[in-house]
């Protein structure tokens, strides 16, 4: 049975480096990170299971060999990658918005782009961490942050963020810890841990002298690593995902290599049964180069050319009954459905409906996140999505005026499918500081 290292065992051990580094092995040998690595390749369009197959037949003995005259096309698709993408671009491709405008400044200037970093490897690993540095955010992936839970309330206590760039280079680390973090290093010589230190450090600088003191520092009320885990499951996307995708490469790539196979005409010879292997591999080649051939038919020789239809109407049936089936188990949404003619506001809503009913869960597991970033700084906030959907604008836009009469001018903007949160803002403040400048004209 399977050992799980949590903050319990970390606080219980004395020998610091030696549970850090048992801890990185054992992560390593996680099924969730091991899914996670499986999960990068399908997002770099390397699907481990058609890069890796290989076409065998088997000898007269019934040993498997390498069939040597198969096709060598390995097509992967890119499904993984691309749904992955749309969901969490739908959510967090306009970005985070806040009731209090001053809360996204506190998180960072790139706080947008590190959101849907994390957003994105959420879903992909099953979970991603962000780590707040007094004034920005950092993500860290599961295949490189070893996380310790607490036992009692599962919540997250400490971690390790470890890498290493080669078998011959040193392994390194960081613990994150509630107070402070602390760098490590495994080399031949042994293990190194540095004393540790505060996340928060002031320094008085004297611009007319040179060099900086260190006057103390200071930790967070919690720890500053915070999960962002991809859906209420806590599992990466590719599981349940995998074998279709999987079924739909090696249909596709078989098609291929099939084709390529019997592209050629093939001939066959008749009563030339004395001719060797060589004889009719150069009559072959000369047939190919010069189109003729000059037989002597009077001993009732013949050749005759065929060439292959291959079935392929019931492949493509497949292939396309499988694709239609990843949109559908994903909940993405299939924009070949809205390509045909013009769609009404209703139709488009219906057809983001699967999609809808994922961000949902995936948002909930966002706000969260946010949430708990927030309370590092003793916030009290909300973030805000505008979902990134293609739409009937002018139907929607046409609804938003005729609700005009009874609506103030701040819902109205709210309401525009085109504006976000910080163009309703900005256009408010606009227009309260032209009707200041009438009034004092006026």
């Amino acid at each position: 049975m399977k050992t799980i290292l949590t903050y319990q065992d970390f606080l219980e051990e004395r020998d610091r480096a030696g549970f850090l580094r048992r801890l990185i092995a054992e992560h390593e040998a996680d099924a969730m990170v091991k899914t996670a690595r499986t999960a990068d390749l399908y997002d770099r369009q390397r699907n481990r299971t058609i890069c890796e197959s290989v076409r065998r037949i088997y000898t007269l003995a019934g040993m498997p060999v390498k069939d040597p005259t198969a096709g060598s096309q390995r097509i992967a698709s890119n499904f993984f990658s691309r749904l992955n993408t749309q969901r969490a671009a739908y959510l967090l491709g306009n970005g985070a918005g806040f009731t209090d405008p001053e809360t996204k400044a506190r998180l960072g200037a790139d706080f947008d782009t590190r959101l849907m970093q994390a957003g994105r490897l959420a879903l992909i690993h099953g979970v991603s961490f962000l780590f707040f540095n007094v004034d920005r955010v950092h993500v860290f992936p599961l295949t490189e942050f070893a996380p310790l839970w607490d036992e009692e309330t599962g919540r997250l206590r400490a971690g390790l963020r470890y890498w290493q760039l080669a078998a011959d280079k040193p392994l390194c680390a960081v613990l994150y810890e509630e107070e402070g973090y602390t760098h490590c290093r495994w080399e031949k010589g042994g293990a190194q841990l540095a004393s540790r230190q505060p996340y928060r450090t002031r320094v008085l600088t004297v611009p007319a002298e040179e060099g900086s003191e260190v006057l103390g520092g200071e930790n967070y009320g919690a720890l500053p690593v915070v999960p962002l885990w991809g859906s209420r499951l806590h599992q990466s996307t590719l599981v349940g995902m995998r074998q279709a995708i999987d079924s739909y490469d090696l249909i596709r790539s078989g098609l291929a290599n099939d084709l390529n196979d019997c592209a050629e005409i093939y001939w066959l010879l008749e009563n030339y049964g004395g001719m060797t292997d060589a004889e009719l591999s150069r009559f072959r080649d000369r047939l190919k180069l010069m189109h003729i051939a000059a037989l002597d038919t009077g001993g009732e020789g013949r050749v005759t050319p065929y060439t292959q239809e291959i079935p392929h109407a019931a492949r493509q049936a497949y292939l396309a009954m499988l694709r239609a089936g990843i949109y559908e188990d994903f909940g993405a949404l299939d924009v070949s459905a809205l390509s045909a003619g013009t769609r009404t506001a209703t139709e488009i809503q219906a057809a983001y409906q699967p999609l809808d009913e994922q961000a949902d869960d995936f948002e909930y597991q966002v706000i969260e996140c946010v949430q708990q970033l927030l309370s590092l700084l003793g916030i009290c906030d909300t973030p805000l999505f505008t979902r990134n959907r293609i739409a009937n604008q002018m139907e929607q836009v046409r609804t938003v005026m005729l609700e005009a009469p009874v609506l103030d001018r701040q819902t109205l903007l709210c309401k525009l499918p085109n504006l976000t949160p910080e163009e309703v803002r900005a256009v408010l403040e606009r227009t309260g500081e032209e009707k200041k400048k009438e009034e004092r004209h006026g």
